[in-house]
């Protein structure tokens, strides 16, 4: 095979993500169709490495793949306003505050419980009893 050339096992390798996320970005259409060899094992270039790592560290950075398409579109568009960018990275980091204050009441939460639980022999226990309550 052509050194520029790679296969799914060796684009996963040099992008940090799996054959099988490869394969499951090119059904939703986040990726294009790769290109294919005659015998039909799909094909990747360094440019196609490069996307898949821009991928990656929007994923790593908690974009949904939909924003990931929005990002790709803006990144491909050389004519794009930053502010497009920008925004959605702002409205990104507002998610993320939510989720964090949400995270954090269910640990204080379950902390309050954990503590209220005497963890012994007995029984009763306060955490399943707060699981149980139709609220």
């Amino acid at each position: 095979m052509n050194a520029d050339i790679l296969n799914i096992g060796q684009a996963a390798e040099a992008s940090g993500i799996s054959a099988k996320m490869i394969r499951h970005y090119e059904d939703v259409g986040l990726v294009p169709p790769a290109s294919r060899t005659f015998s039909g094992y799909r094909t990747y270039n360094h440019r196609d490495v490069h996307m898949l790592r821009f991928i990656k560290h929007s994923r790593d950075l908690g974009f949904s793949i939909k924003q990931i398409g929005d990002l790709l579109s803006l990144w491909r568009d050389q004519n794009r306003p930053s502010s497009k960018v920008k925004s959605m990275a702002t409205e990104h980091i507002e998610m993320l505050d939510r989720k964090i204050r949400e995270l954090s009441a269910m640990k204080s939460e379950l902390t309050r419980l954990v503590s209220c639980c005497h963890g012994d022999t007995r029984p009763d226990c306060p955490i399943l009893d707060k699981l149980a309550q139709n609220k």
